[in-house]
């Protein structure tokens, strides 16, 4: 289904004349470049992150895409492979030098004058940029890239050395030297290194750049928050509000005016007007969490609002229109909840758009030490930094962790506490529960 969604993409993409999209968080960089492209008679967009620049490409039919060699959110690889997806039509040019193949803009040669010039302007940039040409060179084999085309004179010199073959190996070390030490296929906010992680972070950065509602699943304590907002960075409204609403926090009969508002005097206790947090989260995320607890009476009403976007504050009759991303997250079997009628299966259809499963600690146990040093370096923070030893580790991989992350992150804050000044947490320090009372 996912492919099916980006394939379908890739027919909006009719490229267009003389727009070009540039995806760096260098805003340095992107400002050179687009003094430069702009004096050439180019349209320039303008991205810090991979997300953000597929939220360019939508709203926008561009000729061609200058991605830089490190982006905050994605890896550029893999992004790379998306776009040739989505947007086959498109010229994507990498200024780490690599070839992904791909459709060719006519006036390419115009785009790495642009990249030559930028790095004109910048002598502490990477081998990548100073590798762009002011003209592609006639009779270039396309099995090279840019980088060892153009620079290997520039490479032998500076390393003293001479043949094809050590000036090819020279530059894949330097290459490699400049690469990012974690390639960035986990997300930042998320530990860990197991498959089930990647397959969810792949999940995310799919997701991520379209307004479609997400429904994150899973057990208490796997850090579906973690992941809410994971979604909300890695979109274009991450410059907005991500507002959150625990459904089971808020007595149901107030649940209805938190969430859309009151005017004055519409209860009793309403002295003045009040905004709800739909509606606070206007252009921004909405993440509800524990969207189960929400009462059948008040489903009907959410379900309308995420159909027609319109919602209408308690105790008034006018209705407003309001741009909001909605992710909501459960730790119950929807699906099941609905057959039995205790959840409306309408709108666990309209929430369940793409439904995103975070995995349980127990699942990916390859994780728990990565995991464990995670919240030790954190909490070193504010206390001297401690350490586990192997028995402790060894206690740690024995337990089923029915919490999962959030009851790791308790166990390890009770044994640096327990573990007094010594600087090593012991096996015995690793308490998961109190013993029963007799």
């Amino acid at each position: 289904m996912v492919g099916e969604m980006l394939v379908g993409a890739g027919v909006l993409n009719g490229a267009s004349s003389r727009t070009v999209v540039l995806a760096s968080a260098d805003a340095g960089l992107r400002q050179r470049l687009r003094t430069s492209l702009t004096g050439l008679r180019w349209q320039v967009r303008e991205a810090s992150g991979g997300a953000e620049a597929i939220a360019q490409l939508e709203d926008s039919r561009s000729e061609a895409l200058l991605v830089d060699s490190w982006l905050p959110d994605l890896e550029v690889g893999e992004f790379a492979g998306q776009i040739r997806v989505m947007y086959p039509g498109i010229e994507l040019l990498r200024m780490d030098g690599g070839n992904d193949g791909g459709a060719r803009s006519p006036r390419r040669n115009e785009l790495l004058h642009a990249l030559r010039e930028a790095q004109d302007g910048a002598a502490n940039d990477t081998v990548a940029w100073a590798a762009a040409p002011t003209a592609v060179p006639r009779g270039v084999s396309r099995g090279f890239t840019e980088v060892q085309v153009l620079k290997r004179s520039e490479v032998s010199d500076s390393l003293h050395i001479g043949s094809d073959r050590q000036v090819s190996v020279a530059l894949a070390g330097l290459e490699e030297s400049i690469r990012p030490v974690n390639s960035g296929w986990v997300l930042p906010e998320m530990v860990g290194t197991s498959e089930a992680m990647g397959e969810l972070a792949r999940l995310i950065r799919l997701v991520a750049p379209r307004s479609t509602t997400v429904l994150i699943e899973g057990e208490t304590g796997t850090g579906k928050e973690v992941v809410a907002r994971a979604v909300h960075r890695l979109s274009e409204r991450a410059g907005k509000s991500f507002v959150v609403l625990n459904c089971a926090a808020i007595p149901e009969a107030l649940l209805e005016a938190e969430l859309f508002g009151h005017t004055r005097g519409a209860f009793t206790g309403a002295v003045q007007s009040r905004t709800g947090r739909i509606e606070a989260a206007h252009g921004g995320t909405l993440f509800l969490d524990e969207i189960g607890e929400m009462p059948l009476a008040l489903q009907a009403k959410m379900l309308r609002f995420l159909e027609c976007g319109e919602l209408q504050r308690v105790g008034d009759n006018e209705t407003m229109r309001v741009d909001v991303r909605v992710v909501a997250a459960t730790h119950q079997p929807l699906e099941k909840r609905a057959e039995e009628g205790t959840f409306r299966l309408d709108l666990y259809h309209r929430l369940a758009v793409f439904p995103v499963e975070v995995p349980a600690l127990r699942t990916r146990m390859e994780d728990l030490g990565l995991l464990a040093e995670h919240f030790l370096e954190r909490m070193g923070q504010e206390m001297p930094r401690k350490r586990l030893t192997i028995e402790a580790e060894a206690r740690l991989h024995e337990h089923h962790w029915p919490g999962n992350v959030r009851e790791l992150m308790h166990v390890l804050e009770r044994g640096a506490i327990l573990s007094g000044d010594r600087m090593e947490i012991g096996a015995d320090e690793i308490r998961f529960r109190r013993a029963s009372r007799g």
